[in-house]
């Protein structure tokens, strides 16, 4: 147990957030920096290595690379709050997979072509698609947010039970922070031994899109299903089962999306957050209606 917490304050204590958020923003800052500069001088030409890439061909494609590391401390974010907050938790999936598509908008705009032929471009069909899905998705983050946070009363015989659950999840949170770290380090060294091997140049966005992102929602589906597994411990209630059982199914949703492309895509990421809000609003609804027959049951001559 002492180890656990020793663990617990170096990575996912509150000073190691802050720590690690500045870190990650100087990168992101420093990496927007370098990006933008080789742009330029890809553009005039004193460099030409680059000139083949899509991710050098527009100044706009350099905001790419300070959100690929904004999404890493998402990523980050997601482990510090499985502890703390299971909805909070879920919440940071469907961030994550929002900001990956307002990543691709910077890409899409980069590409996009102003014409009266607009939907007969797949780029910007594809835009279009994009933007309208990152507003859907914002509004719906914030009500699941919303109903997330909403704090009904709770029996004091559960007190000692989600105490258990919580240091459960603090074990998952420790070992996730390692895993995910050694993923991505693979990742990055499996992509750019990748692009040095291959004789087709530079990968693709859509490529880049995928990156790490398919595997670490895969990794979630198992951690979603081993916290299902795990809560059948500390309850037998039906709702709370229905509803951990709703968001692995949301997650799977959002991991099927990284196996097509275009609107099928976009479609299963709204899909996925729509039924996990849709999962939530009736949870919270069972929470009430339970809370009233107790209340009645105890005020009943």
């Amino acid at each position: 147990m002492n180890l656990l917490n020793k663990l617990y304050q170096i990575f996912l204590s509150e000073y190691a957030k802050k720590r690690i958020e500045k870190i990650i923003l100087y990168i992101a800052l420093i990496g927007f920096s370098i990006h933008l500069i080789l742009i330029y001088l890809s553009k005039f030409s004193i460099i030409n290595f680059l000139t083949e890439s899509e991710f050098f061909s527009n100044p706009i494609s350099a905001i790419y690379t300070p959100f690929s590391f904004i999404l890493i401390y998402e990523v980050y974010l997601l482990i510090y709050y499985l502890p703390k907050s299971f909805t909070t938790y879920i919440t940071k999936q469907y961030e994550i997979i929002t900001l990956i598509i307002i990543r691709k908008l910077f890409k899409d705009l980069s590409a996009i072509e102003l014409s009266s032929d607009w939907f007969d471009i797949k780029g910007d069909i594809q835009f279009t698609y994009d933007i309208l899905a990152s507003i859907i998705l914002f509004y719906l983050i914030f009500h699941f947010q919303k109903q997330g946070m909403r704090k009904l009363k709770q029996q004091s015989n559960s007190k000692p039970k989600i105490e258990k659950f919580i240091y459960t999840k603090k074990i998952i949170a420790v070992l996730l922070v390692p895993i995910f770290f050694t993923m991505a380090l693979v990742t990055l060294f499996n992509w750019i031994l990748g692009v040095s091997l291959t004789s087709t140049g530079y990968p693709s966005y859509e490529t880049i899109n995928n990156l790490f992102f398919d595997k670490f929602f895969t990794v979630l589906i198992l951690v979603d299903v081993v916290l299902l597994l795990i809560s059948f411990f500390y309850t037998d209630k039906f709702h709370k089962i229905i509803r951990n059982s709703g968001f692995v199914v949301s997650t799977i949703l959002i991991r099927m999306s990284f196996g097509v492309s275009g609107l099928i895509s976009t479609i299963l990421i709204v899909l996925a957050v729509l039924f996990g809000l849709a999962i939530i609003l009736i949870h919270n609804k069972y929470e009430e209606n339970t809370l009233i027959n107790n209340d009645n049951r105890f005020t009943s001559p």
